[in-house]
This record gives C-alpha cells, sequence and structure tokens, in this order.
C-alpha cells in the first residue's frame, strides 16, 4: 500500500514535527547526519558565484554547510512547509528562503550551476515531474546531488525497529515517523533510481554510500 504523499499531506506532516525535527534527527542517527550531509555536498566542485537550489530545505542544513564549505556561493532553500522554513531562517539569518511547490519551480531554464535535493524526492509522488523541473532549472554541465536512504538490507531494517520505538515512545506525532519508515522501504535503492535519472536525462557522475549503505548521495550532470 503506497504512502499519501499529496502535498497536503506531506506539507502537514513536516510542519507537525518541525518543533523537534532536529532534535530527533540528531536521535536518530546518533548525531552524524550533519557529518554525513557535510561529506555528501564537499563531493560537489563549488566554485565562487555560483548559483545554488536547494530542494526541500527543510530546516536549511545544506545552506549552513554551503556557506562553511564557499562562502561566496549563493543559496536558494526552497521548500513546502512554512514551519520548516522558519526553521531554516533562525539557522541561516542571512540566508534566502522561499515557499513553493518542486513540481512547479518558479525559476528560469538554465538558471542555477548547482541544485541539491536531501532526504526529499522520496516524499514526492511524481518523481519524474520533479526530476523534469530540476532538469530545466539546471544548467547544461551543471552538478544535480541527491541524497537519501539507499539500501533496503539488514542495517536498514535495524533502523526501522529503532525508530519505531522512538516514535512510540518519545514524540508527539508518531505517525509522521512511521510514514518515514514507509517512505523510505518503498522508495527504490540506489541502483534502480540511477538507472531512472538517467532514463530522464542525467548522467551520473559519482555516488558515495554511507552508514553500511544505508544513505546514499549521487551526484548527476545535466
Amino acid at each position: 500500500m503506497s504512502c499519501d504523499k499529496s502535498e497536503k499531506k506531506i506539507t502537514e506532516t513536516f510542519n507537525n514535527i518541525s518543533s523537534y525535527y532536529d532534535k530527533m534527527n540528531n536521535i536518530m542517527s546518533f548525531g552524524t547526519h550533519y557529518f554525513v550531509k557535510y561529506f555528501a555536498l564537499k563531493s560537489l566542485k563549488l566554485k565562487n558565484g555560483d548559483m545554488i537550489l536547494d530542494l526541500c530545505c527543510g530546516s536549511g542544513d545544506f545552506t549552513k554547510i554551503f556557506s562553511k564549505l564557499c562562502p561566496k556561493v549563493k543559496v536558494i532553500g526552497f521548500d513546502n512547509s512554512v514551519e520548516m522554513l522558519k526553521l531554516a531562517k533562525v539557522k541561516n539569518p542571512k540566508g534566502v528562503f522561499l515557499k513553493g511547490d518542486c513540481l512547479d519551480l518558479p525559476f528560469n531554464e538554465n538558471e542555477f550551476d548547482i541544485v541539491t535535493m536531501g532526504f526529499g524526492l522520496r516524499n514526492i509522488q511524481e518523481r519524474k515531474k520533479a526530476l523534469s523541473q530540476i532538469y530545466k532549472v539546471l544548467k547544461t554541465g551543471g552538478q544535480f546531488l541527491h541524497l537519501d536512504f539507499g539500501k533496503h538490507n539488514i542495517f536498514n531494517k535495524i533502523f526501522d525497529l529503532y525508530v519505531k520505538f522512538l516514535a512510540m515512545f518519545f514524540v508527539k506525532n508518531p505517525e509522521s515517523y512511521l510514514y518515514l519508515i514507509e517512505s523510505k522501504n518503498e522508495y527504490p535503492e540506489p541502483d534502480e533510481l540511477i538507472k531512472e535519472f538517467e532514463d530522464n536525462g542525467f548522467k551520473l557522475l559519482k555516488r558515495k554510500d554511507f552508514m553500511f549503505g544505508i544513505i546514499s548521495v549521487q551526484i548527476y550532470t545535466k
């Protein structure tokens, strides 16, 4: 049975968990999620003046990391959750954040040198449409970084049990974290995703897996 990934449902889910979103990420990953994001973004070829679009930016971790890796890049964080965008702005007071839908990006063709999406595409029902929007706004030769859960292996199953335990006893909206488990287990593994992305015009440049394959990052070009 497929998860409900309607725009209304996903936006409501992230608005509801925003007050403890960062705290739960730290607990669930034993504090490693920020370092995974850091090393993933460090794999990009960054240069001063790059225009970067961070889709499904959440609480703004990517913007914060970019400011450390290359302070002279220009980042726009983009998300449909008002509450998550508030967190992102607190974390990055000088950052630029916009509310909107990834299926209808309000940007010009070939506008961005880099597009990133961390733990976001999994929450979009119409992946093909989202990928076409990303392809449209990315410059020819630009880089698209996709970061999300990876292999459905034994370590992934152990992670599921841990998250279920946390959800049932320590959070206000346990259904939101049960959704996390369902959505990641429905999501294609990296090998399948790479084929899907390449079928939609992207070319794989590199891939790296973290945490015994539970997390995977791929960098593509247009």
